[in-house]
């Protein structure tokens, strides 16, 4: 009984050494993990001031190879380009809807995230990706380096793109009348809409080609292209149309977009488009 008791306390011993010898040798040594914060830019801060602190919207310009299509060939924006380009999104989209629904609108309906990319995302029909929406949380725009504040169709191209994916973000929180949209050209929407021209288009009731793709996108093309419309611009497109048919039904849509805005937001669409062209006036001349 006693060797066997003295065998066993040797053995304990011998696995309490083992542990220990293991557990020193297994001991992390310094991490490898960069915790370094990244030193914040006149740029980053100028982002923080303007969009991140007033309507919790993150910026994303630095390239992160998960927020975009891989397949594509895409790059960064040039830095001294980022700028420019959110300070046309801060004074023609962000402040035309603070004045006109409210100093709180966009801090309580917004993407928390805009992306943007340098180059062109072009598709392989041909046609150019100018933006995309993703789950009302984020925006892309593409182009970024191409931004002429001198140009008016260039900036009006460009806040085309975060108006247009904008209206689905308000669509997404409070929907607009799909039966009654439906009804006003329940034929012409296509998913070969790249193949007809805008005016061929504009003559069977839409207001751009890809309007003509569904629904959802007829009613954020009308919305969005009469925002970046001149009023004077708007009116000229309208007396230009030849069919009574397309002029009914874009003045039917019109009307739609307006009662939506009205409903939803308690907003006065015309006023947020007067605004809009004021604003956009106020890019060009600066």
């Amino acid at each position: 009984m006693k060797l066997f008791k003295y065998n066993k306390i040797i053995v304990m011993a011998m696995v309490s050494a083992a542990l220990i010898s293991c557990g020193s040798e297994d001991q992390p040594g310094e991490s490898q993990l960069d915790y370094t914060q990244p030193v914040k830019t006149a740029l980053d801060n100028w982002i923080a001031t303007t969009y991140l602190n007033p309507f919790n919207i993150n910026v994303q310009y630095k390239w992160n190879q998960n927020t975009v299509d891989n397949s594509r060939y895409l790059f960064p924006p040039t830095i001294d380009k980022v700028q420019p380009a959110l300070e046309i999104v801060e004074e023609i989209w962000l402040k035309s809807y603070s004045t006109v629904g409210g100093a709180d609108f966009v801090k309580k309906i917004a993407p928390r995230e805009i992306v943007l990319v340098g180059g062109v995302n072009l598709n392989s029909v041909g046609t150019r990706t100018l933006g995309i929406a993703e789950g009302g949380q984020r925006v892309t725009l593409f182009e970024t380096d191409y931004i002429d504040k001198s140009d008016r169709a260039n900036v009006s191209e460009f806040i085309h793109t975060i108006q247009h994916e904008y209206i689905h973000i308000l669509n997404q929180n409070k929907p607009f009348d799909e039966k009654a949209w439906a009804a006003v050209t329940p034929v012409g929407y296509t998913a070969d809409w790249y193949n007809y021209d805008i005016p061929e288009s504009n003559e069977i009731g839409f207001i751009t080609s890809y309007a003509r793709s569904n629904i959802n996108e007829d009613f954020a093309e009308t919305a969005s292209m009469i925002l970046i419309f001149t009023k004077a611009q708007y009116e000229a497109f309208l007396a230009g149309i030849q069919s009574p048919f397309a002029l009914q039904a874009l003045k039917t849509k019109e009307a739609l977009v307006v009662k939506y805005f009205k409903e939803a937001f308690n907003m006065d669409f015309y006023a947020l488009r007067d605004e809009a062209e004021k604003n956009t006036t106020a890019v060009i001349n600066n």
